[in-house]
């Protein structure tokens, strides 16, 4: 499994913006969508299942909107 400082390297390329929130939860954003995506997890943390398939979903919109 990939750690969550991975998927926000992720999240970084595809030009979102990340915003902070309560604890360690992260709210990102991208220019092109309305919906925000939340991330919870610190960065050492091993990312879970749910997670890694937000993470595709949220990228697979960003791309499906350019």
């Amino acid at each position: 499994m990939p750690k969550i400082r991975v998927l926000k390297n992720r999240l970084l390329k595809a030009g979102c913006v990340c915003e902070n929130a309560k604890g360690s939860h992260t709210k990102w954003s991208h220019h092109l969508l309305v919906n925000k995506l939340i991330l919870s997890g610190n960065d050492g943390a091993d990312a879970k299942p749910y997670q890694e398939k937000q993470i595709t979903d949220y990228l697979k919109e960003i791309t499906e909107a350019q």
